[in-house]
């Protein structure tokens, strides 16, 4: 006779295998989920994610990690052999190139299904205004890099990845002060290798015969300038280019036109803010308030301003803000020193490894050019920390209405799944959230639910906003190049 310590040992043996096998079967559902994401996009143009969550690229853990993000943000119980369905019947329709939120579409056929004969009818009547061939015909546009640090490398990985069969944009070439092969080499390194985003997810060939680098079967060339007037890039095949200047130089309207002077730039982007009438966007917020062909010379502003903005707009929308204070606490940049030595902004001089520097924000000045309305309503500051990469904005907001903890992230929530912000925005429920978790990530806001605090009166708010300073504010310069380059795809958001 079986003792019941046997009994108990045999049934933790099949629960044991019944939930290996549960995984396996969503390993294999996930592999095929990886093969139609990939065959939408490279056949199709149609890059899918899920709530932002990227689907290309990724391994079966990864996408199984998402869908498990998915339902605990979305309250659905949606599940990787849902999408399979989905991404698969995708495939028979003729389809445009368009970006997809699969996390979108799976919570309409959730709630939906029952009302449509069949996925497919489901699918036609959701994305009709995506089919048809000829609903997107962009002009590449060609990209030049003024500039190769930090934000400069990871741009130029960005435009790489998101290269597909290259209607987009088109990184062509880099602009650097100085060149030698050594140099070449060296760049390549610190392309190939970062200590905070890790290894590129390709292969890059130097070609000093060529003075270029092959990222991915991109020929990139490496020019050497010393200043941005009077560069012929056209001697290298390229025109009409998207300049994105990384350097920070110059940020006025007169040192800017500069790039202008040079053969095959169209227009100039700056990857910081913009001074005096030089426009600053925050993609997603302001981007449509301006003509992409009434000005030749752009800013996406900080990546601070591009972290607070967003939320700032839902806040605000909604709730009406009074007055506040915005207090930034940012990870150390170049611009500090490594050790103690002379600097010509006060504290900056202090080893920023070993100190907590209070420096100035423009954050503030920054929400009132996207918001006249609010100027002289919000006050901002900034403490720069030791660590490399991965900053909080902290939003201490006193609104008009009464609001609870729940309402107030229920609010978000709905914005980062539905709203207009869906891009910028990213709703965290994690209670265990630290700067590190969100280096990597794709949006602009992190928005910390858990560590939102609402005084008894409803009308005093603190906020917690995550931000990568460096991958999340790149992701947003990608996006505003896309707009102006007029090559941004349709999206089904």
């Amino acid at each position: 006779m079986n003792s019941p310590e046997a009994a108990v040992q045999t049934n933790g043996s099949e629960a044991y295998v019944k939930e290996l096998n549960h995984w396996v079967e969503l390993e294999k559902a996930a592999i095929r989920l990886i093969h139609a994401v990939g065959a939408l996009y490279y056949d199709k143009g149609v890059e899918m994610v899920l709530f932002r969550k990227p689907l290309l690229n990724q391994d079966a853990s990864e996408i199984i990690n998402h869908h498990s993000y998915a339902r605990n943000v979305s309250r659905k119980s949606m599940t990787v052999h849902d999408s399979v369905v989905l991404a698969e019947a995708m495939a028979d329709l003729p389809l445009a190139p368009a970006r997809i939120d699969l996390g979108k579409l799976l919570t309409q056929w959730l709630e939906e299904k029952n009302a449509h004969p069949s996925v497919s009818d489901f699918l036609r009547i959701k994305l009709n205004s995506l089919l048809g061939e000829g609903a997107f015909e962009p002009k590449p546009k060609d990209v030049v890099l003024y500039g190769f640090g930090r934000i400069g490398r990871l741009l130029a990985r960005e435009l790489v990845a998101q290269a597909g069969k290259g209607l987009q944009l088109r990184l062509r070439a880099i602009v650097t002060r100085g060149y030698s092969d050594q140099d070449l080499f060296k760049r390549a390194s610190l392309l190939r290798s970062d200590s905070i985003h890790g290894h590129f997810a390709g292969t890059i060939s130097e070609e000093p015969e060529n003075k270029a680098l092959l990222i991915n079967g991109h020929r990139v060339f490496m020019i050497d300038a010393a200043a941005p007037d009077n560069i012929d890039y056209t001697q290298f095949g390229i025109e009409d280019a998207l300049l994105i200047d990384n350097t920070g130089a110059w940020r006025d309207r007169e040192g800017l036109s500069r790039h202008l002077k040079s053969r095959g730039v169209d227009k100039v982007l700056l990857t910081a803010p913009g001074k005096g009438d030089i426009p600053n966007i925050v993609y997603g917020v302001n981007h449509d308030a301006f003509d992409p062909d009434s000005d030749r010379i752009w800013s996406a502003a900080s990546c601070t301003t591009n972290a607070v903005v967003p939320v700032v707009k839902v806040i605000d929308a909604h709730l009406g803000i009074e007055h506040g204070h915005i207090e930034t606490v940012h990870a150390y940049t170049n611009d500090q020193n490594l050790l103690d030595n002379y600097h010509k902004g006060s504290r900056r001089g202090r080893s920023a490894a070993l100190n907590m520097v209070i420096t100035e924000t423009g954050a503030a000045k920054a929400v009132f050019k996207v918001f006249p309305h609010l100027k002289g309503k919000l006050t901002g500051n900034a403490v720069r920390v030791p660590v490399p990469n991965g900053s909080l904005a902290i939003l201490m907001l006193r609104v008009q209405k009464s609001v609870t903890v729940e309402e107030v992230n229920n609010l978000m929530r709905h914005e980062a799944l539905f709203g207009e912000l869906v891009e910028q925005i990213e709703y965290a429920y994690s209670n265990d959230l630290v700067s590190s978790d969100i280096i990597g990530n794709a949006c602009a806001s992190i928005f910390d639910s858990k560590a939102t605090i609402v005084s008894e009166d409803g009308r005093h708010l603190t906020l917690y906003v995550w931000y990568d300073n460096e991958y999340g504010y790149t992701r947003q310069v990608v996006r505003l190049a896309k707009h102006l380059a007029k090559v941004r795809r349709p999206t089904y958001y």
